[in-house]
């Protein structure tokens, strides 16, 4: 009976995974970062939002996300935050994990952010503007 679970897990059942998308300033942090030629912004407007907004984005993650096989047999569950800069095209650059729960799954959030379809920019006082965004990815077995 064990076995049979151990397969029906593996290769059966569809691996539940929950991403949470939400928009949040880091405490302490000015609006703006500001760099020699342009500024990346914390708070705007209007807030990016990916490809077909939330319900394209569990779209995509659920096309795309591999559990990571340590992280399951390891049964490694959790949260990893990352972040990462909308630029004014909509392209994802300074990806960076902010929390990660190791056993490759921080590895399969950076690489699903990097290879995100293109988003659509945030703006500021009605100009687009490079944005960072906090996203928080969460693997449940």
């Amino acid at each position: 009976m064990k076995l049979s679970r151990n397969i029906f897990l593996r290769k059966a059942a569809p691996i539940t995974l929950i991403a949470l998308l939400f928009f949040a300033v880091l405490p302490s942090q000015p609006a703006f970062a500001q760099t020699e030629t342009d500024s990346v912004y914390m708070e705007v407007d209007e807030m990016p939002l990916p490809k077909g907004g939330m319900d394209g984005w569990n779209s995509y993650l659920g096309k795309n996300m591999k559990y990571p096989t340590a992280a399951r047999e390891a049964k490694v569950e959790g949260t990893v935050v990352v972040s990462f800069v909308v630029l004014e095209n909509g392209e994802v650059s300074t990806v960076e994990i902010l929390r990660g729960i190791g056993k490759g799954c921080d590895e399969e959030v950076l690489r699903l952010v990097e290879e995100s379809p293109k988003w659509t920019p945030g703006k500021k006082d009605g100009e687009v503007v490079k944005t960072r965004m906090r996203l928080p990815v969460r693997f449940k077995l």
